[in-house]
């Protein structure tokens, strides 16, 4: 058992979770709780090592012996040890490091996203998570981009890292996979441009969302070929980005499955 917060393996989970350039640098991140590590156990993701306090339930056990049978390293830390690694204020007794890398994307592209300067990892996460749940092929994060594998991001995605495509990628990178798939581009405004219900989001298409504080960047704006907007009758200038990206993702949803059910008939 792991008993001192000092342990180089601690450190470095430690690093991990607080460091961005450690991230890069390892190309891995980390995962808490059952949950999540239970994903990430599904989807056969590269799991490089595995810590856990005593007393895990019995879905805990079988995640414990699930990794063993797979040969990753498990070992039993102390509560403190834990809760120094952390980013919950209760931790769950289970926490795995993985290797940080992205899906690939589908050989031919029909709806992605574009989250363009957002910067609080917690919008992002549910920007993740709600984009995996619409269905979407991919995300692509331009430069600027609040780290995906952050621990916010990470908690916040409810496991959207492991179904969802997720780049980070330069604006020509991006261009090129734009240009290349002949996708049309909207970008989400707060007031100008098309209501979005009026918009056509049966097309093949990328979306773009600026963040809150500073909007779409200069680069999204020149790739942009549209602009749509949510009306708001109540008065308020903006939505929180999160919230607008689950508008619009749905729309295209319920877009597309309406043209699925005629074609059908």
């Amino acid at each position: 058992m792991i008993t001192s917060k000092d342990n180089p393996k601690i450190k470095r989970v430690r690093a991990l979770q607080t460091d961005s350039k450690a991230r890069r640098a390892e190309k891995a991140f980390v995962v808490e709780g059952i949950r999540l590590v239970e994903e990430a156990l599904g989807s056969r993701w590269d799991v490089g090592w595995v810590i856990y306090t005593e007393g895990l339930d019995e879905r805990g056990q079988a995640l414990l012996q699930a990794f063993i049978e797979r040969g990753v390293l498990v070992e039993p830390v102390t509560l403190p040890v834990m809760e120094s690694v952390s980013e919950t204020q209760n931790p769950q007794g289970l926490l795995a490091i993985l290797e940080a890398r992205s899906m690939p994307l589908p050989v031919a592209l029909d709806f992605i996203f574009i989250p363009d300067n957002i910067h609080d990892p917690g919008n992002l996460g549910t920007m993740l998570r709600t984009a995996a749940a619409a269905g979407l092929q991919g995300v692509l994060l331009p430069p600027g981009s609040v780290d995906p594998f952050s621990p916010k991001v990470v908690r916040s995605a409810m496991g959207a890292h492991f179904r969802l495509p997720i780049h980070s990628l330069s604006w020509e990178e991006i261009n090129t996979i734009v240009s290349k798939e002949e996708l049309n581009v909207y970008l989400a405004e707060s007031g100008g441009g098309e209501v979005y219900t009026e918009v056509d989001w049966q097309s093949p298409l990328a979306l773009v969302i600026g963040g809150e504080a500073t909007g779409a960047s200069v680069e999204a704006r020149k790739l942009a070929s549209k602009q749509v907007f949510i009306p708001m009758p109540g008065g308020s200038e903006s939505l929180n980005a999160a919230a607008a990206s689950a508008i619009l993702f749905f729309e295209a949803v319920r877009q597309r499955a309406s043209l699925a059910s005629s074609t059908a008939t």
